[in-house]
């Protein structure tokens, strides 16, 4: 198995843009979305402070602007991009707003209508300043596009949902190693790093030669992120000073990344003799978990299983502990469209894929969340993650 999009389903990506551009009489795409960029074409880069665009002409070649350290790597991550346009660096002795310009000129589209998904035509990345491409091409008509390729997003292709797949499998071995390797006195820097190292290892082995991350420096990124005891009620913590002690409640996560898609799975864990309130707050947790999964199905408004979700709390009077919605789409990005939130009115289609994870939190005590990957069908759902959610296999002694 290769690890990765087929040339021809990003080929049939473009096709479906360069329709939408006839149907709005455009004349060319013009994307600074990094993710959007790799969606199309597979190329993935590091976007910095230098701009870089992605040009999508009607007819003509498919052009990537950007700094020169690309010129070369282009070529050896995709073969849709034909054409590569460079400049040396930012700010430089010539703005690269000024080069863009000069290469939209070069492409004939310099009095034309073009789509863009952002009208400034950069992504504004730490600390870039400069003029806007409307002031630099005033005879352009920029048209707003942005919504464009996160709408083609949304419902995942066969070959995406298999990539989406294998990362959970390796997910899960992520999940089992952070538990086998959180012991008392252990600090959660230390887990996560040995259970990423040897989870990425073995994962190598196994897939072969044909396996490279794309997106992401780690091929498997799994740990805590300090939501270690009391600080497992901060859902978005980033580290703790604290070791790993009996008695913690302890949030495990693990994101793998297979030819730039990825899942999401989290696990809630107690160390040692879970008490009484430990119990009923892990079991209420699961609970609502359940009720919002059994809610997904094609046609399902997202509200709907935010609602479920939140109904359980209520009903165990602890609502008021909520802190974030149920979930959110997956796919190339850890948080991406559509959102399962009771202000959303969305309907879910076969094919998207979610993460839901319903949390409560009392600070001073504990968080409590299991997070799964979730694929809409037809009939109902296919749960992707599959790691144990009850409370004696999650309990570390």
């Amino acid at each position: 198995m290769e690890f990765l999009i087929k040339e021809n389903e990003y080929r049939e990506r473009i096709e479906r843009v360069r329709k939408v551009l006839r149907k709005r009489n455009l004349d060319a795409l013009y994307l600074t979305n990094a993710t959007s960029i790799f969606y199309l074409t597979g190329f993935s880069f590091i976007s910095t402070e230098r701009p870089a665009a992605l040009v999508i002409p009607i007819d003509g070649k498919i052009t990537f602007i950007g700094p020169l350290l690309e010129r070369e790597h282009v070529p050896l991550a995709t073969k849709i991009i034909e054409e590569v346009k460079t400049y040396l660096d930012y700010p430089g002795m010539k703005h690269p707003i000024e080069h863009f310009a000069e290469f939209l000129k070069e492409m004939k589209l310099a009095n034309k209508r073009i789509g863009i998904d952002n009208k400034t035509g950069v992504a504004g990345m730490w600390g870039y300043k400069g003029p806007p491409l409307k002031q630099k091409l005033p005879d352009a008509k920029l048209v707003d596009m942005a919504d464009l390729v996160p709408s083609m997003r949304l419902v995942k292709s066969p070959a995406e949902i298999a990539l989406i797949k294998e990362s959970a499998k390796w997910a899960n071995l992520a999940v089992s190693l952070l538990q086998e390797y959180a012991t008392e006195g252990t600090w959660d820097v230390e887990v996560a790093l040995t259970a990423s190292l040897d989870a990425s290892s073995i994962m190598k082995k196994t897939l072969g030669a044909n396996y490279e991350p794309l997106r992401s420096i780690l091929p498997i990124s799994a740990g805590f992120r300090g939501q270690i005891g009391e600080m497992s009620a901060i859902p978005h913590a980033i580290g703790t000073k604290h070791k790993i002690k009996s008695g913690d409640v302890i949030i495990a996560e693990a994101g793998v990344e297979i030819g730039g898609y990825s899942c999401e799975l989290e696990r809630t864990m107690i160390v040692g003799k879970p008490s009484v309130k430990h119990k009923r707050y892990f079991d209420v947790m699961t609970k609502a978990q359940d009720a919002a999964i059994k809610k997904i199905m094609d046609g399902v408004e997202c509200s709907e299983v935010d609602k479920a979700s939140m109904n359980v709390f209520k009903k165990a009077g602890l609502d008021h502990l909520v802190m974030h919605h149920t979930g959110h789409g997956l796919g190339l990005e850890g948080h991406e469209p559509p959102w399962l939130d009771i202000g959303n009115r969305e309907k879910l289609k076969a094919g998207m894929v979610v993460s839901c994870e319903p949390g409560i939190y009392e600070v001073g005590f504990a968080g409590f969340r299991h997070s799964d990957t979730v694929l809409v069908t037809e009939e109902g759902f296919e749960l992707l993650t599959y790691y144990p959610k009850d409370i004696d296999s999650l309990t570390i002694t």
